[in-house]
């Protein structure tokens, strides 16, 4: 039964890269497709293997949509208030001219917890051109570190789609994920971001390229400590419940009245409504926009959040087809034989389907199918399980190249051929993922 569980995995895994490489198919399908195809192999009767696919989709879409959704509505208003191209405008004199590659770098980093990835390149990259144009010196030195910035939140830190979907296959606590979320991606930042940049910057010399499109930029954009507490309001509720109720307090003793006020407006539910109203309000009503223009702007905003909410769902299917079939215990006993730590595991699997197919998206929830079953088969905290989720969001990181839709827009933006995009980019986030692994395996002796 082993043997004939291992061959339907692989079967299953080549099956989804094979539909999603060779056929060009859509994730969403083809993933539904391979839960059936495994179902079948393990010899699961149609009924069990249509409600696993029903109660897979379920358990994962009850959170992720409305976290992804919340989320999509409050970067959507941020993004048309100009508070991104405020906030970015404010960071740059803040800390002057000569440290612009660390103000775009903390651009990249808060901006893009809200703001998909694309949106937040797209309206940030004419502030690159402008800094480059008065300095004269390479736009790689400016844009690195903004797209270091970028990249990271998008794959380490919620509520961004990634890691909340991954969170929640995996059954991790979200306060976790962000705290480790901070810790690793802080340094990887750094390096990955105004240090490669200025070895980079040395060795290609980028002019500036016409404006693609520019960003937003309003006449009179929102104050910029405003959106930094707008942002940082639910990221600090979540955390406070996570440390509060965690290892570190538990003999603590609190009020019933205060646990419970606690426990409802840390969760992430409340938190991002909460952040939703508020942006509502400071952001668009009161800044004169009218109700039904929000409304607009609000039904506009999900619409970049559908189709990963669907391949999250899809994601959860996977994941409860190898749960029903048992292949965690397998995958549980074959790390342990072969010795191989489980951050590595999920690392190396998450790497390859990367590398394979090119969506950081479709490789986080991919593999976080893949190594659900392990955590559900193993004995793992609070903490090692978070940092199984930063593990897969390094590896989903690494090399992006010509199957990945960043690795072009990166290169188009920037004026760079496809040699100097990988010299530059793809070194990059290959430096974010060795040091995100690195550092994940450093904190999971320490937590």
């Amino acid at each position: 039964m082993d043997y004939q569980l291992l061959v339907a995995v692989v079967i299953g895994v080549s099956a989804l890269l094979f539909m999603i490489l060779q056929l060009r198919m859509q994730a969403f399908i083809a993933l539904l497709i391979v839960c059936i195809l495994v179902g079948v192999l393990v010899g699961l009767s149609p009924d069990i293997i249509f409600n696993s696919i029903k109660k897979g989709m379920g358990n994962t879409l009850g959170f992720v949509a409305t976290v992804i959704g919340l989320g999509a509505l409050f970067g959507g208003i941020l993004e048309n208030s100009g508070g991104a191209h405020g906030l970015a405008t404010y960071l740059l004199k803040l800390f002057g001219e000569k440290n612009a590659s660390w103000a775009l770098m903390a651009t990249g980093f808060i901006v893009a917890i809200p703001v998909f990835f694309d949106v937040a390149f797209i309206i940030l990259i004419p502030l690159v051109y402008a800094i480059a144009r008065r300095t004269g010196k390479s736009l790689l030195l400016y844009a690195i570190p903004l797209l270091a910035g970028l990249a990271i939140t998008h794959s380490f830190i919620p509520p961004t789609p990634g890691p909340i979907a991954v969170a929640d296959i995996l059954g991790a606590n979200l306060g976790w994920v962000i705290i480790f979320g901070f810790i690793v991606g802080i340094p990887s930042a750094i390096i990955g971001g105004p240090l490669f940049a200025k070895y980079i910057a040395n060795k290609i010399e980028v002019s500036i390229p016409e404006i693609v499109e520019e960003g937003r930029e309003v006449s009179q954009p929102p104050n910029p400590i405003t959106i930094l507490a707008i942002i940082a309001l639910p990221i600090f509720l979540i955390v406070v419940k996570t440390v509060l109720f965690g290892k570190w307090f538990s003999d603590l003793t609190l009020p019933k009245g205060l646990v419970y006020t606690i426990s409802l407006l840390g969760h992430p539910f409340t938190a991002l409504i909460i952040a939703n109203l508020i942006a509502w309000y400071v952001l668009g009503i009161q800044r004169g926009v009218s109700r039904d223009d929000l409304l607009k702007l609000s039904t506009k905003s999900f619409k970049p959040a559908g189709a990963i909410i669907l391949l999250t769902g899809a994601g959860g299917a996977f994941k409860q087809i190898l749960v029903d079939t048992k292949v965690g215990e397998l995958l549980a006993s074959t790390l342990q034989d072969a010795a191989i730590h489980p951050l590595l595991f999920a690392f190396i699997i998450a790497a390859l389907i990367r590398v394979l197919q090119g969506s950081a998206t479709t490789a986080m929830i991919a593999s976080a199918g893949i190594m659900s079953p392990v955590i559900l088969s193993g004995n793992f905290g609070a903490p090692q399980i978070a940092l199984m989720v930063i593990a897969i969001a390094s590896g989903s990181t690494i090399l992006s190249h010509v199957n990945d839709s960043g690795f072009w827009l990166v290169g188009q933006y920037l004026g760079l051929t496809e040699k100097q995009t990988f010299r530059s980019w793809t070194v990059m986030t290959t430096l974010i993922a060795l040091i995100g692994i690195i550092t994940s395996l450093v904190l999971w002796y320490v937590f």
